[in-house]
């Protein structure tokens, strides 16, 4: 069963992905960069809120993330720790926890960005109010949207693989896909036994 929708679904707020930020260039490790993010509504694909953003990363440990949105000016320590080869993954510290952590969340009505665990019970994903079988659609379009670049969606089930993208990648998410569309077969088989079923029962 769905939960009962009493928490504020995050989805519904900002969310801030520092691995995200360090793709387009907003942040860059070793530089003090910056730039202008937009967050847009993902049904409407209009622009609900634009923030200016500054990262100095400098130095090869620790640096910080300003943000300014509206009438909210949040400073955000970031940390880097060392991964295999030499390389570097850098986190936000989270303002409450005090933890590491990729992602920081604002839901709607807050004034912060905090991490996850920070907004407890008060949130929960916009999946966890959905049935299995919503879930399992919600899966297949999510895998969709990321493979299908600038391929017509009505000729693509399961998209190819990108260029960008690494072959173990892409079969990671054509496993998840399959398992999305095993699900929905069989409840289909289900829902259609018990349609038989009753109309002709034995």
């Amino acid at each position: 069963m769905p939960r009962h929708r009493q928490r504020v679904r995050l989805e519904d707020g900002l969310k801030l992905d520092l691995n995200r930020l360090v793709r387009m260039g907003v942040a860059k490790p070793g530089w003090l960069a910056g730039g202008i993010i937009r967050w847009q509504n993902n049904y409407a694909g209009e622009t609900i809120a634009t923030a200016e953003i500054t990262a100095e990363m400098n130095d090869p440990w620790e640096g910080w993330l300003d943000i300014r949105l509206g009438n909210l000016q949040q400073r955000i320590i970031l940390v880097a720790r060392q991964r295999h080869f030499g390389a570097h993954q850098w986190y936000f510290m989270c303002p409450v926890m005090n933890q590491r952590t990729s992602v920081l969340w604002m839901p709607s009505g807050a004034t912060r960005f905090c991490s996850r665990q920070t907004w407890g019970r008060q949130v929960a994903y916009a999946s966890q109010f959905m049935t299995p079988t919503d879930r399992a659609w919600r899966g297949k379009s999510k895998i969709k949207s990321r493979l299908i670049a600038s391929l017509d969606p009505d000729d693509w089930d399961l998209p190819p693989k990108p260029k960008w993208m690494r072959w173990r990648t892409y079969a990671r998410y054509e496993a998840k896909f399959d398992r999305c569309e095993d699900f929905l077969d069989r409840e289909f088989m289900i829902a259609a036994a018990r349609l038989i079923a009753s109309n002709f029962p034995l």
